[in-house]
């Protein structure tokens, strides 16, 4: 057999013409879509491929999620029911109690919710607040998603202020803490490229991602207009820095962005953080003067609803370019795109008026595809079904009573389709998973590494006795102020 032939099946190309084929075939040669079409065509010319019957299913692109967080996997629940404090809850955790094992379990068990959903492309903010002082988190994380064989983009890069800023190591088994400065955040987002970028035959990326790019404002919530004046000197030692990194070693700049920021970046016109190889995560309460700049420079939006004050139709109607997003699955959140785009297209709805004519489903599956592949500088590659591109697909068992009748199914992609419903993946042209069976790693044995993993973090962070909370409000009234958590040793 020379590739294989996926046959029978209903089509969503997301391709120029957007065009839906009906009883339609693909044919798959090595990593490459080399035909597609309908099957009564493509039957005759592919005699030679292995045929996947596609008969009452969808196949569409690989899903990709253009923003989420290693560590989120492990660490789901802590915080949810105080999300105010969640960012200062785990992300000391993240910095003073996760191992270099804790990476590897978090990319297996997250790695494999992505991969059972169809998200065949996703990015990995390592942390909450990205950490490149060690870069071999960067590097387990990414090893476990190789094994599985999914496309993933790491993000890596200058942590937010305070410089230098503490962080605990386990090397030793034991805490070790230190204080790491900019340039050793810097130091280590260059080794983690090095390690990492073009790695797994090409499906291993690395972006420099600091954790806001405007590091002296509020790097969680909008910053109101008489706050966000000017520039500091830190602020613009970080954008030269970062841009003279993206630019050494030819990489794209991901980073978390809200009201204020956008306008005050937007002062250094030289190494502003803004631009066509630039996607901003969030964006929340942007003014349409920073609507307008982000229009202007080119520089793509990623939102993962429902948000808060987000403007998305006023970006979308001046030519921001805007897709979709998980941001993670922690503190109460999850991996399946479809849910999260419907969420996305619901809360549209239901802040203009129930205008339904409003993101219609098939720009909402464009905002999970090619409109997130583009985010990602990818769209030459991914995000739509055609030939010559990667042949990274998804094929969706329509034969379900919440799916029937099989048609109009691009609304049925949007309105009922969950992850779960997911039947078969392929990624470069290698089947990772066929009829709900994961074929690259063992299931069960990555779940029971990462509860292992969860689990000894509770213990070194000292949070095991609020891991049995049976869910009636014991953590809620716990976490209702930040939890203090045991001297790691810094």
């Amino acid at each position: 057999m020379n590739g294989l032939l996926l046959l029978h099946g209903t089509i969503v190309t997301v391709d120029a013409d957007r065009r839906v084929i009906d009883d339609g075939a693909v044919a798959i040669l090595g990593d490459r879509i080399v035909d597609i079409g309908t099957a009564e065509d493509l039957e005759p010319r592919h005699q030679d491929k292995k045929i996947v019957d596609c008969r009452g299913k969808l196949i569409v692109p690989g899903i990709v999620d253009a923003h989420g967080h290693a560590g989120h996997a492990l660490i789901r629940s802590v915080a949810a029911d105080t999300y105010s404090l969640w960012m200062r809850i785990v992300t000391p955790i993240y910095y003073h109690y996760a191992t270099r094992d804790y990476w590897y379990a978090d990319g297996l068990v997250g790695g494999l919710e992505r991969l059972r959903a169809g998200v065949t492309t996703g990015v990995s903010i390592i942390s909450s607040m990205p950490r490149s002082d060690d870069p071999a988190f960067a590097i387990n994380h990414a090893r476990a998603y190789s094994e599985i064989g999914l496309r993933d983009v790491i993000c890596v890069g200058p942590a937010g202020l305070p410089w230098p800023h503490p962080v605990t190591r386990w090397e030793s088994g034991k805490p070790e803490g230190r204080r790491v400065s900019f340039e050793e955040m810097i130091e280590g987002t260059e080794a983690t490229i090095e390690a990492l970028n073009g790695s797994a035959d090409g499906r291993i990326d690395v972006f420099v991602t600091p954790f806001t790019i405007v590091p002296s404002l509020d790097p969680s919530n909008p910053t109101t207009p008489d706050l966000a004046v000017k520039l500091t000197d830190n602020d613009r030692m970080q954008a030269r820095r970062v841009r003279e990194t993206a630019r050494k070693w030819g990489v794209r700049i991901h980073s978390d962005a809200f009201a204020g920021q956008i306008r005050m970046a937007f002062q250094d016109k030289e190494n502003a953080l803004l631009g066509p190889d630039v996607h901003l995560q969030h964006c929340w309460g942007v003014s349409h003067e920073e609507v307008d700049i982000l229009a202007a420079t080119g520089t793509h939006v990623t939102h993962a609803p429902p948000g808060r004050a987000v403007p998305l139709l006023d970006m979308m109607s001046k030519g921001v370019p805007v897709a979709i997003t998980s941001d993670g699955v922690s503190p109460s959140r999850h991996f399946d795109m479809f849910q999260i785009a419907r969420l996305a297209q619901f809360t549209q709805h239901l802040l203009n008026n129930n205008d339904r004519y409003l993101l219609p489903p098939g720009k909402i599956f464009e905002m999970i595809t090619i409109d997130a592949a583009k985010a990602l500088g990818k769209e030459h590659e991914i995000g739509s079904l055609e030939v010559g591109k990667k042949a990274d697909i998804a094929i969706i068992n329509m034969r379900q009573p919440h799916l029937a009748p099989n048609w109009m199914v691009v609304h049925r992609l949007i309105h009922q389709v969950v992850g779960s419903d997911v039947d078969t993946v392929i990624v470069d042209g290698k089947v990772l998973m066929e009829e709900g069976r994961v074929l690259t790693v063992d299931v069960e044995q990555a779940i029971d590494f990462g509860e292992r993993e969860a689990q000894a973090m509770a213990d070194r962070a000292g949070l095991k006795a609020h891991m049995h909370d049976p869910g009636w409000g014991q953590i809620s009234r716990t976490f209702r102020e930040p939890i203090a958590l045991p001297d790691p040793g810094t």
